[in-house]
């Protein structure tokens, strides 16, 4: 029997942000417990095209898998990241499926952030403000709409805030600071490699999903932010070894998202406190993920 593989389309169409939420939260919680075998990613860069190319394996009990992706932040046209997924049976060994990761890694992206903002966000957070205009602007807006209310949303964006704003019924803002000023969540989203968030422009009590910035010499976090926040991680080995952010605010770090999901450790501790969630991408999220596509499409019947 040929080894199936999932296109995008096949992807999309088995995998719901209403359900991939909760899916991410207990793969988090299940890092964090220690119940996750999965070291920090596999970085080759490729150099010559402005490019990285990553392996992603983990093994989480019922799922055993591993993600190949390439991330070329100059590419125009085509997406910035390319991936497929292979999934194993954890008793025998055997391959089960190849799936396509490039829609995988934008959706579980978007629903380990709103595990973070459900945790971490006041409970009457009303205004988001998006900084960046591409495909995880869009997931996350998806996304954290299922975790919070929100009166208004703004977005900016260099060069496509107005033609996402006008696809999405949100509203376009004419800088980075007008998108963030009095905003109770924000979104950086961008391929900055120098901070595009200021400290002085969030507000107390504020959340940020801070999303970019995935190399240790990038940033989208000014110092300020970083000295007035608490951090909280996927993973803290990934962090502490990836994130220019994080990097920068070590002592600010409280710990791993998933240890606050499975009870191990405090949230919010005021209405007043700057939360962040820095989120770099795990492997046992594309493994959680990949395991929820593989079990829709047995109960589709294949």
């Amino acid at each position: 029997m040929a080894l199936p593989f999932l296109d995008e389309s096949r992807v999309r169409a088995l995998l719901r942000p209403e359900a991939l939420i909760p899916a991410m939260r207990g793969a988090l919680a299940a890092l964090s417990a220690g119940r996750v075998v999965q070291p920090v990613r596999s970085v080759v860069p490729v150099a010559d095209h402005s490019g990285f190319f990553g392996v992603m394996p983990a093994y989480a009990g019922s799922g055993l898998g591993a993600k190949l992706v390439t991330f070329y932040p100059g590419n125009a046209g085509v997406p910035t990241h390319h991936a497929i997924i292979v999934l194993f049976r954890p008793e025998t060994g055997e391959p089960l499926a190849v799936m396509d990761g490039r829609l995988i890694t934008e959706l579980r992206t978007a629903a380990a952030s709103a595990v973070a903002t459900d945790l971490l966000a006041r409970p009457d957070a009303s205004v988001l403000g998006i900084l960046g205009a591409g495909v995880q602007a869009g997931s996350h807006l998806d996304a954290l709409r299922l975790v919070r209310r929100f009166r208004e949303v703004r977005v900016w964006s260099p060069r496509s805030a107005g033609t996402f704003a006008a696809a999405h019924g949100v509203t376009p803002a004419p800088s980075a600071e007008a998108a963030v000023r009095g905003a109770d969540v924000i979104v950086t989203a961008t391929s900055s490699m120098t901070p595009v968030l200021v400290g002085d422009w969030v507000a107390p009590g504020a959340h940020i999903n801070a999303i970019g910035a995935c190399r240790p010499e990038w940033r989208e976090l000014d110092d300020a932010l970083l000295g007035r926040a608490r951090i909280w991680v996927d993973s803290k080995d990934a962090a502490l070894a990836e994130s220019g952010d994080v990097i920068a605010g070590a002592g600010r770090l409280a710990g791993e998202i998933g240890a606050v999901a499975n009870g191990g450790l405090g949230g919010r501790r005021s209405p007043d406190e700057v939360t962040v969630f820095k989120s770099l991408g795990v492997a046992v999220e594309d493994v959680a993920a990949a395991e929820l596509v593989w079990r829709r499409l047995g109960e589709a019947g294949g």
